[in-house]
């Protein structure tokens, strides 16, 4: 008995790949194993990119935080001190866009953090 291969499934499976490879250079476009493992190891870089996205943005938070802080005449650290024993509960990103867009809103923040501040030290 001959043996049976599905071929029309085989290519349908290949054109889907070396169609998400268009726009590669070379070889990585046109030549199925290398486009396949160029798309593979693309699918690696995007699953540890969108963990680093998360760091980055994190990191660039803070430096715009300490920025305007050190405007304040506090320093990153500082304020975030001040903001812990004040009891005001703020994430990082919320605090960076009242820093970058809604200055007079930030000074407020930070005004109130240290007065509480103050007070919980004495």
């Amino acid at each position: 008995m001959p043996r049976s291969v599905n071929h029309v499934a085989s290519r349908n499976r290949r054109k889907k790949i070396m169609s998400l490879t268009r726009g590669n250079f070379g070889g990585r476009a046109n030549v199925w194993t290398v486009a396949k493992n160029t798309w593979e190891k693309g699918l690696q870089y995007a699953y540890r990119d969108r963990k680093n996205k998360k760091r980055t943005f994190r990191a660039l938070w803070i430096q715009r935080i300490n920025a305007a802080a050190r405007l304040e005449g506090l320093s990153y650290s500082q304020l975030m001190g001040c903001l812990k024993k004040a009891g005001i509960v703020i994430n990082r990103k919320a605090l960076a866009d009242l820093a970058m867009n809604q200055p007079a809103a930030f000074k407020a923040v930070v005004d109130q953090a240290k007065k509480k501040a103050e007070k919980a030290a004495k």
